[in-house]
């Protein structure tokens, strides 16, 4: 499947979009700090977020939800990114952080990590050890850029182009997949429940190491996105059309891939492998851009930091105590979302 290319004049974008969009931005995690497990009164979230509050209001708003919201806004924009980068040098609507095995990667990476932190220091023992947890961000991106790397090198050997990669990323992605899923069933219920609370994508216990985790790859990432664009408009093109207008495409691919991968890995890294998000939310950022192309990415940017926070929300406000992991929130908005897009996909 191909992302077609309309001839037709693209309208222009409705002139509250932009403010809409900013407003949604800054109000949706002002509400989210407001609103959680912790029935906290109104007025006493509000006087922590004005400098006073008591110490157990401080240490919910400021030690438990201002970390989990920050981390999931930049690991919302990433994602969204990362997908919008991959659907536009594959021509492939489908396409998200998986397809370059990234989120496979990652949780390989992740659940052979846990297997070896338990057998290395409580051999034989179902005791549970201290697990640093503080490493799993790492590990998760180093397993994804890995993964990513490996199939970039084996599209590389052959033919640098959309088709090929699609399928070496769905066929290793698979490979990967089976692997740790291997290791879990013969693992044993040790640190299962660990597990599989990262493998179900979760903003649960996010502190403030998260963020900042996250932040330099965030920064750098938007940073890079202004000088990849013109490469970016000509990607979306056959490489004969792109090569026409002076674009060399194997740099360019491999250089927008990189930051892709890049931003894909470091953020399942640090919150799991949040589906949907890479791949709805460039779709609704292309609607409401009404073929702007140079409006599409701060849409993306904007619209995936907006998603994980109003659907982390839900998770917390429908889930009570036992809170529904955003992974799961994610999967029951993506999929009506997914098959209205299909629908609507000639």
């Amino acid at each position: 499947m191909t992302i077609s290319v309309s001839s037709s004049v693209a309208r222009p974008p409705k002139r509250w979009l932009l403010p809409a969009l900013i407003g949604m931005t800054l109000l949706a995690p002002l509400v989210a700090v407001f609103f959680g497990v912790a029935d906290l009164p109104l007025g006493d979230v509000a006087s922590v977020l004005t400098g006073g509050g008591s110490a157990e209001a401080r240490s919910i708003i400021l030690d438990i939800r201002l970390p989990r919201i920050v981390t999931g806004m930049l690991a919302g924009m990433q994602l969204a990114t990362a997908g919008f980068l991959l659907q536009t040098i594959t021509r492939n609507p489908l396409a998200d952080p998986s397809l370059m095995g990234v989120s496979q990667g990652a949780t390989l990476a992740v659940t052979l990590f846990l297997m070896i932190v338990v057998y290395s220091h409580d051999p034989g023992s179902n005791t549970l050890v201290e697990l640093p947890s503080s490493w799993l961000p790492t590990v998760g991106m180093l397993g994804g850029l890995a993964a990513g790397s490996l199939i970039y090198l084996m599209t590389l050997r052959h033919d640098l182009g959309p088709l090929r990669l699609t399928l070496c990323g769905v066929a290793m992605g698979a490979l990967l997949q089976a692997l740790a899923l291997g290791i879990v069933a013969g693992w044993g219920s040790t640190r299962l429940e660990v597990l599989l609370e990262w493998l179900s994508g979760s903003l649960y216990a996010r502190r403030w190491e998260h963020a900042v985790f996250l932040a330099p790859f965030t920064l750098i990432g938007l940073a890079v996105l202004p000088l990849i664009r013109r490469p970016l408009e000509l990607l979306r093109f056959e490489s004969s059309v792109a090569r026409s207008f002076g674009l060399a495409y194997a740099r360019d691919f491999s250089a927008v891939l990189l930051v892709s991968c890049a931003l894909a890995a470091s953020a399942v890294g640090a919150v799991g492998p949040i589906v949907f998000v890479g791949l709805i939310v460039p779709h609704l950022a292309r609607r409401l851009a009404r073929g702007h192309f140079p409006l599409v990415l701060p849409l993306t940017v904007s619209l995936g930091a907006i998603t994980v926070t109003v659907c982390d929300l839900l998770g917390r406000l429908l889930g009570g105590a036992d809170e529904i992991p955003i992974g799961v929130v994610t999967a029951l908005c993506g999929v009506p979302a997914l098959i209205a897009l299909l629908r609507r996909t000639p």
